[in-house]
């Protein structure tokens, strides 16, 4: 059986155009934050977000750049000619307040100079950092200077970054590392495991603080628990570039329940910032 409808023509609607508004700072009144991740990093968007939701007026914007999942120097090296062209795709034409690279050791292997130089290089009005520029920048804010460092990366990884520290005159006693370089694995090591590396620096020599260094790491969620419990200043990749970001941004709310950093405004800010 078929069913036959009939079609009335439609009374056409009265329309409103070019109706008044206002416009105000969006959802980035406060501050707007691009961060430029690897491509194979599993674990950082989660962990700025458990920090940065409840902030309110700060957004966070990213973009990803092509990683091989091996992280060993030469493919941490190639990533400097790919900062530029992701940058630039964050918000086309938009203020940033900050840009963040996000990979440690691609900071260390290729420089934080020469990652700020291309970041700057299409957005010359931002602030910037990387995972070891904050990391620099929380030691002196924890007025920490022997610094125990807990790693995933390959031996020849760790030398780099070993030299690159004590450089900037930082004393490292102790230095562990998983000794992993895929970075698959690395987002899937557990804070259980992360804490155990810890404690055995600690059981080890006395140090200030301890650093557990790469984006992939998860820490965040246990970081005050361990500080806690060891009566040690802690920070991570993602931890301390989390909290850099919002101080260069402006944002200085003290946020206890994620460390003792948190607490902290910026202390020292090298010339390179």
């Amino acid at each position: 059986m078929s069913i036959r409808m009939s079609v009335k023509a439609s009374k056409a609607p009265q329309v409103i155009e070019h109706l008044p508004f206002e416009t105000d700072e969006g959802i980035a009144e406060r501050a707007r934050i691009g961060l430029i991740l690897l491509a194979t990093d599993f674990t950082i968007e989660h962990e700025w977000r458990a920090i940065m939701t409840g902030l309110s007026g700060v957004a966070l914007y990213q973009n990803r750049i092509f990683c091989d999942w091996q992280i060993t120097p030469d493919t941490l090296c190639a990533l400097e000619s790919r900062i530029s062209t992701a940058t630039e795709l964050i918000l086309p034409g938009s203020r940033l307040d900050v840009v963040a690279f996000g990979c440690t050791s691609a900071s260390i292997a290729i420089g934080e100079d020469r990652v700020f130089e291309q970041i700057r290089a299409v957005r010359p009005e931002s602030r910037t950092t990387t995972p070891i520029t904050a990391a620099f920048a929380a030691f002196r804010a924890l007025k920490a200077k022997r610094i125990g460092i807990l790693t995933p990366y390959r031996t020849d990884v760790n030398r780099i970054m070993t030299e690159y520290i004590q450089a900037r005159g930082f004393e490292i006693p102790i230095f562990a590392s998983f000794n992993e370089q895929d970075d698959r694995v690395v987002s899937r090591i557990t804070p259980a495991s992360i804490r155990r590396g810890i404690q055995r620096i600690m059981d080890q020599t006395p140090v200030d603080a301890v650093f557990v260094s790469c984006t992939s790491i998860r820490l965040v969620e246990e970081l005050r628990q361990i500080e806690r419990d060891t009566g040690v200043f802690i920070t991570s990749s993602n931890h301390a570039m989390a909290w850099h970001v919002l101080r260069l941004a402006g944002v200085g709310d003290a946020l206890p329940q994620w460390g003792h950093l948190f607490e902290k405004s910026i202390d020292y800010e090298p010339s390179t910032i």
